[in-house]
């Protein structure tokens, strides 16, 4: 019997991760031949996220509740619960219930048809314009810096095998991004259509800074393609002056009573200046990373972990000491 394992980041999900959960066991009650699991990982969530996740630890029997110590991040809270994870295949999914989980069996039909990893692509998308702008600019990244297919849809609901994950958990370094593993990896990977959820509470946890920050991840991590990039623009503005240069001088002899324009090169000094400033911004990013890395900032640190079988162990022991105690008591 295969084993599935799913992991959920969680963040401001109180209201709406029980309902994920009572919806994943549903679901796996009709795919009888599975065994499942379930890890839950609280990305320092300020309300009482974590609390509901105790409270499902002591109502199923095959849940794993991870908090962290501070808020690292979805991909970090993914790699957390994927350290965790021993099911011989693995689906993440989202906390919000936009991410039907009552639709999983056509992710493992998918593996089961001989994919190393599936995507769910949704044909309507129930996100607001920011989200799905932002969607639009990192499948613009993922396809220029990291190659992914162009027909490839990838979204945070999708289902890999066991080995495309102990491969993914050989990334030990800081700044992990799960699309850049799952490509680094493996290419055989394709899209099942499923249906996306309007969000039943809450708003994103995505800001244009958390966005901005992901991306920054994607290509310093996993590609250098933004370098050579500088490299390429440096070259053509060194050439394009050298050729301007030319172009002065032989304008100068030809007409020598032309005065020479301050104000374009006021503009080209400027121009070259912005672009100069903004490569060696880049190179520092990439140094910055490296150095952080060297010094081995850890992609996550968990404050807090709780299973179904301890939550249980814990209740049963504190009924038998409130009964040893009333027995004293009436001695």
């Amino acid at each position: 019997m295969s084993k599935i394992s799913f992991v959920i980041p969680c963040y401001r999900s109180e209201r709406t991760i029980e309902g994920v959960v009572a919806e994943l066991q549903d679901t796996m009650a009709s795919l009888p031949k599975y065994a499942y699991d379930i890890f839950l990982v609280n990305d320092c969530s300020p309300d009482g996220t974590y609390e509901v996740i105790k409270a499902l630890c002591v109502k199923y029997e095959n849940i794993t509740g991870i908090s962290l110590a501070k808020n690292f991040g979805q991909h970090a809270a993914l790699m957390a619960g994927l350290r965790r994870s021993d099911g011989d295949i693995v689906v993440c999914l989202d906390d919000d219930g936009q991410t039907p989980a009552n639709e999983v069996g056509k992710l493992l039909e998918g593996i089961e048809s001989g994919s190393d990893v599936v995507y769910a692509s949704y044909e309507d998308k129930k996100h607001s314009a920011f989200r799905n702008f932002g969607t639009w600019m990192n499948d613009i990244m993922t396809r220029t810096m990291l190659g992914k297919p162009k027909e490839l849809h990838v979204t945070s609901y999708f289902a890999a095998r066991r080995f495309v994950i102990d491969s993914m958990l050989q990334y030990e370094n800081s700044y992990p991004y799960v699309i850049g593993l799952v490509l680094r990896a493996t290419r055989n990977i394709t899209n099942v259509p499923v249906k996306h959820r309007s969000r039943v509470s809450g708003t994103s946890g995505y800001t244009m800074k958390k966005l901005l920050g992901l991306w920054f991840n994607g290509f310093t991590a996993f590609s250098i393609f933004p370098l050579r990039a500088a490299t390429v623009t440096g070259v053509v503005f060194a050439g394009a002056g050298f050729l301007y240069g030319i172009y002065t001088i032989v304008k100068k002899f030809v007409n020598p009573v032309v005065p020479l324009g301050f104000s374009s090169l006021m503009a080209a000094v400027v121009f070259i200046g912005g672009m100069l400033m903004i490569m060696l911004g880049l190179i520092g990013e990439y140094i910055g990373r490296i150095y952080i890395s060297i010094n081995n900032s850890p992609q996550y640190v968990i404050r807090e972990e709780t299973s179904s079988g301890e939550m249980r162990d814990e209740i049963g022991t504190g009924t038998e000491n409130e009964t040893a105690q009333t027995g004293r008591t009436q001695k």
